[in-house]
């Protein structure tokens, strides 16, 4: 009988993609993939340390992990293994740690934990980590989205951000590998393929010859039966006019775009360190509005950033107002060991970044429903997802634009295109109805 393997991941998407390698690469092996309440012989948890809360509720899944599989190996990988292993390796009930750049040995370091029997550390210097090309799993059962990862690392030093510590430098996988990927990828099933990176935009500067995102999302849009080409993140430098050309023209191009903004105030992004303006972010957003109708256009937000005013956050605040968001991400700012934000004194109080919090989040849900009601009559293809709506039991589908709508229809939908109208609009959801087949 083979030996059965369960994964919890937490944190991006890039996490996500890479916990399907893993995946792959366990069941050559002869693992069987199973619930994790199955008390399965091996649990993996792939970590985040981006802020302190992520690394609580890393801490929650491992101790999950040991209780609901009390006579497996537990281990435990990602970016809060790599900065913090020992932190790690001190919690009870993990067998093994593994680092960033030791995640395609795995299959091996679980031969020898098993043989050895002895708790281990395996985590080498993200300097010297290279991407790795294992395909992933190319099965469309259970997930109907495929995230591949076609970039890790990054070449910048935002002042806030731990990620270059955990990922290391850039890098990127060869044009002709990702477009075998995908093309694996569609032919099992998936209509919608999102490309995940740390720098997505940095895209092919390491390879020889060098090459860009432009050319690669050129070559990805040719593949028949790709619906969606989505990508999961991309600062506004990144935007150049090949880019736009291609993100503006192509209807294999998910119209929806996730462009990080972290503050309106350019005081405070210079204190960041982030490589654009405000007035960048705004010309770019503008000019993606007005060549996309009913843009998604995501972003995240700190706030609470060492030193950040009243006046500061007012700006932020004033940006968000006067652009056409369909939803944002906002985190209080956490200090992060190592990092230059994290040395300095004028910290602000908890409790204002809380407030600060609050106010945006508000500010975006009206902006959210605003988008929605945009929705509102019209017909859109969507991807059916493979959960159904806890609260209805209905369908749930995503478009283009990045909305969720749920709608009534058979489980054979599932991990499917389908055509739903959209016909209410209410504060936590979207209904439509299915249009015929």
């Amino acid at each position: 009988m083979s030996a059965t393997v369960a994964f919890t991941t937490l944190g991006c998407r890039l996490n996500q993609a890479d916990t399907a390698v893993l995946q792959t690469l366990l069941e050559a092996r002869g693992f069987q993939t199973v619930p994790l309440d199955a008390a399965p012989d091996v649990v993996v948890v792939n970590t985040c340390t981006v802020t302190a809360r992520a690394e609580l509720s890393d801490k929650r899944a491992i101790r999950r992990a040991a209780r609901l599989s009390p006579h497996g190996r537990v281990v435990v990988t990602g970016c809060w293994a790599q900065t913090n292993p020992g932190e790690v390796a001190a919690l009870g009930g993990v067998d093994l740690v593994v680092g960033n750049a030791d995640k395609p040995r795995l299959p091996d370091l679980l031969a020898d934990l098993t043989t050895r029997g002895a708790r281990r550390v395996e985590v080498s210097d993200i300097a010297g980590a290279r991407i790795d090309a294992t395909p992933p799993r190319a099965v469309a059962e259970g997930r109907a989205r495929a995230f591949l990862k076609i970039q890790d690392g990054c070449q910048h030093r935002c002042a806030f951000c731990i990620v270059p510590l955990a990922r290391g430098a850039s890098r990127s996988l060869p044009q002709d590998v990702v477009e075998e990927h995908v093309r694996a990828l569609v032919v099992a099933g998936h209509p919608e393929v999102v490309l995940t990176g740390v720098d997505l935009g940095h895209y092919g500067a390491d390879l020889l010859p060098r090459t860009s995102l432009a050319a690669l999302l050129a070559r990805l849009t040719k593949i028949d039966g790709l619906r969606w080409l989505r990508l999961s993140s991309l600062l506004p430098a990144y935007f150049t006019e090949e880019v736009l050309e291609i993100v503006t023209a192509s209807p294999v191009i998910a119209p929806h775009f996730h462009v990080p903004l972290q503050s309106g105030s350019e005081r405070v992004l210079r204190a960041m360190r982030r490589p654009y303006t405000v007035a960048m972010y705004r010309g770019l957003v503008e000019r993606l509005t007005a060549a996309i109708p009913r843009l998604g256009l995501g972003a995240d937000v700190i706030v609470g950033f060492p030193g950040e005013t009243d006046a500061d956050f007012a700006e932020t605040v004033a940006l968000v107002q006067s652009l056409p968001f369909s939803y944002l991400h906002v985190f209080p700012y956490s200090a992060r060991r190592g990092t230059e934000a994290a040395q300095r004194a004028s910290r602000i109080p908890a409790a204002t970044a809380a407030e600060r919090g609050r106010r945006l989040r508000d500010l975006a849900a009206g902006k959210n429903r605003r988008f929605r009601e945009g929705m509102l009559g019209r017909a859109e293809a969507v991807l059916v997802l493979e959960a159904r709506d806890r609260a209805t039991g209905d369908l749930v589908g995503l478009t283009g634009n990045y909305m969720e709508v749920t709608f009534a229809g058979p489980d054979r939908l599932r991990r499917r295109l389908a055509r739903v109208r959209v016909t209410a609009v209410e504060a936590a959801a979207t209904r439509g109805s299915l249009e015929n087949e």
